[in-house]
């Protein structure tokens, strides 16, 4: 065993770095990321279009392709961190909401759905002043729910 770690010094070197760099930058981007979400984002069945972009098209493809391989890279290294130290979980997901694919607004509402995860943002979001996240069976004021049925009526 401690052959391999000799032979492969440089490797762990960077693991470790690695996992000490996403766990400070967890401490400092979480917070800021949570209280960015406006409440009512989980609340639509499918995303919000997004305005249309005014930058040249290759442009848009040759960043689309460096955010998604940087998210590749962000989730491969996430993988590996869940068998050594680091903040493997939260670097998959960080790499995940980086990447496009089918289906991830769909993932990410499941996530956010479950109930610690769902508590722990909106304890972040209620000690920043922020209202809390609504998810799609909340009340809205007061259990009126027709301005949100209404709202995913158009999208669907």
């Amino acid at each position: 065993m401690i052959d391999l770690i000799q032979s492969n010094e440089t490797i762990i070197w960077w693991l470790v770095a690695t996992s000490a760099f996403t766990f400070f930058a967890s401490l400092i981007l979480v917070p800021i990321i949570v209280v960015r979400i406006p409440a009512d984002y989980f609340v639509y069945k499918k995303r919000h279009p997004t305005p249309p972009v005014r930058y040249p098209p290759l442009l848009r493809i040759v960043v689309l392709v460096i955010k998604n391989v940087i998210g590749l890279i962000l989730f491969c290294a996430g993988v590996i961190m869940i068998f050594f130290p680091g903040q493997g979980l939260f670097t998959m997901f960080i790499g995940m909401m980086m990447m496009n694919f089918p289906g991830k607004y769909k993932l990410e509402r499941w996530i956010v759905d479950r109930g610690p995860v769902m508590k722990s943002i909106n304890w972040l979001r209620r000690r920043a002043g922020h209202e809390p996240l609504l998810m799609h069976d909340d009340p809205i004021a007061g259990d009126d729910r027709t301005a949100v049925t209404d709202s995913r009526n158009k999208l669907d």
